[in-house]
């Protein structure tokens, strides 16, 4: 693939409120490795970031909680990019936390959270964070209950000038209908892919009819089986031979064919992964191909 057709901009974009970004960017949690790490991975998490802005990455995810006792996330992107380039839009989530041993403490009351976005501003160096996701529940179990009073904090912060924009994580339909009442959505961040989908099918197709993203998590790891290969992988396998691609440049291009609001945020610390999560922005799925992967 040439170097022209290997860029985030192939993917085509996507407003998130007064932000545009190219709809395929990069999530950062993979940045940190899980176990232990060296002053090598540090330096190649680093030269992933300055090669995906090379490329057109115009949109990174990250948090504060993205965090082992040698790396952080933030603090890897703070190196790597500052100064940031005028379109490069940061995205955090607030309600989790950690403490510095690691451990997640409990879910942030709504007097907590300003605390939460000053510290992504500090780790940082911004005066603001373009996007603050509030993302509720536990793990992947989904909130339940209202959000309005989070909600509406983050709201506040975003009038004194702290947030841009503002999103949501882990919720359901409930959830966005409720936060559209406080203040605008620009996103919805949850886990789908093409296995672990459907619960999410009608979110999705609300968040299109209000103009909102939705931004998958995990849109490759979701669809692959801890216990082995099943009818979607084989499916995944026999499109991924017809186009002369991976099984996960695949699933990332059933992704953003799910709708021009249906963002996708993979991450990597691999520099060839890298190359290959993007190329899939260009990969353009027939109409015979989404069928046979959602197995009609």
């Amino acid at each position: 693939m040439t170097e022209t057709a290997l860029h985030a901009s192939a993917a085509g974009k996507w407003q998130l409120g007064s932000l545009t970004v190219n709809r395929l960017g990069f999530g950062a949690m993979r940045l940190v490795p899980f176990q232990g790490g060296t002053a090598a991975d540090r330096e190649r998490a680093i030269t992933v970031l300055r090669r995906a802005i090379e490329l057109g990455v115009d949109h990174v995810d990250t948090a504060a909680f993205y965090f082992t006792p040698r790396f952080s996330a933030n603090e890897i992107i703070n190196t790597a990019l500052a100064p940031y380039p005028d379109d490069l839009v940061l995205t955090t989530k607030v309600g989790p936390g950690r403490d510095p041993s690691g451990e997640f403490l409990p879910f942030a009351r709504p007097d907590q959270l300003r605390g939460q976005v000053e510290e992504n501003l500090r780790q940082l160096a911004r005066d603001h964070v373009d996007v603050v996701n509030l993302r509720i529940g536990t793990g992947l179990d989904r909130g339940s209950g209202s959000l309005a009073e989070h909600f509406g904090a983050l709201a506040e912060l975003r009038t004194a000038g702290l947030i841009r924009e503002l999103g949501i994580s882990n919720v359901g339909p409930e959830h966005l209908k409720e936060a559209l009442e406080i203040a605008p959505v620009v996103c919805v961040q949850n886990q789908y892919g093409l296995s672990a989908r459907r619960e999410d099918d009608e979110l999705l197709r609300l968040c299109g009819e209000h103009g909102v993203a939705f931004v998958p998590f995990f849109a490759v790891a979701s669809g692959q089986p801890a216990g082995g290969p099943d009818a979607s992988e084989q499916r995944v396998a026999t499109v991924a031979k017809r186009h002369d691609a991976t099984p996960a440049q695949v699933r990332l291009a059933w992704t953003l064919a799910q709708g021009d609001h249906v963002l996708a945020i993979p991450g990597t610390s691999n520099p060839a992964h890298l190359e290959q999560n993007l190329a899939a922005g260009a990969l353009r799925l027939t109409e015979e191909d989404l069928a046979e992967l959602d197995g009609a």
